[in-house]
């Protein structure tokens, strides 16, 4: 398994990279995941269904299937802020890449996406864990990058890079790290 991280400032484009990635890769034969950090409280299940009733009834652990997908809700009473490595190892072991939108203070390699009409700060000069810079703007990087810069908007091309690559975004042993269970 492959883990490469993609880090940056709301807005900055990050799910839509993310979300073209996951069709240039499977294009090229590649079985995808994906770990998305939210910053708020959200909600994938709808008030009325049954999957929703049993979480508001008080229920841990909701896990809904059908011959076509499994989710797994789990409430929990306090606020955590989770470990991605603990999160990976949730994950099913047979795929090829798994993309971690977020989580950019992780030590997980990534790219970081930016754009200069965003007005935010960088991150990689002061984060050795990114690898390469995503960006609509090149000429416009407040610091010399001395890591890869891709075009932001050719995911074909960030998609080649990270196979070309692909052997600095191999991932540790999963046994090194203890599930959420």
């Amino acid at each position: 398994m492959r883990v490469a991280g993609f880090a940056g400032f709301s807005g900055s484009g990050k799910t839509t990279l993310v979300e073209q990635l996951i069709g240039a890769l499977r294009l090229r034969g590649q079985r995808v995941s994906v770990i998305k950090h939210a910053h708020h409280r959200f909600d994938i299940d709808h008030p009325g269904k049954d999957t929703w009733r049993h979480r508001e009834a008080g229920a841990f652990e909701v896990l809904a299937a059908s011959p076509r997908r499994v989710v797994i809700m789990r409430e929990l009473t306090e606020r955590v802020e989770h470990d991605v490595h603990a999160l990976l190892a949730e994950l099913h072991p047979e795929v090829d890449w798994v993309l971690v939108e977020g989580f950019k203070e992780s030590d997980l390699p990534k790219i970081e996406v930016w754009r200069a009409a965003s007005s935010v700060p960088v991150r990689y000069p002061a984060d050795p864990f990114v690898v390469a810079i995503a960006t609509d703007s090149p000429e416009a990087l407040p610091e010399p990058a001395l890591r890869p810069v891709l075009d932001l908007n050719r995911a074909d091309d960030v998609a080649a890079w990270l196979l070309d690559n692909a052997q600095r975004f191999e991932y540790p042993s999963r046994d090194r790290y203890t599930s959420l269970s």
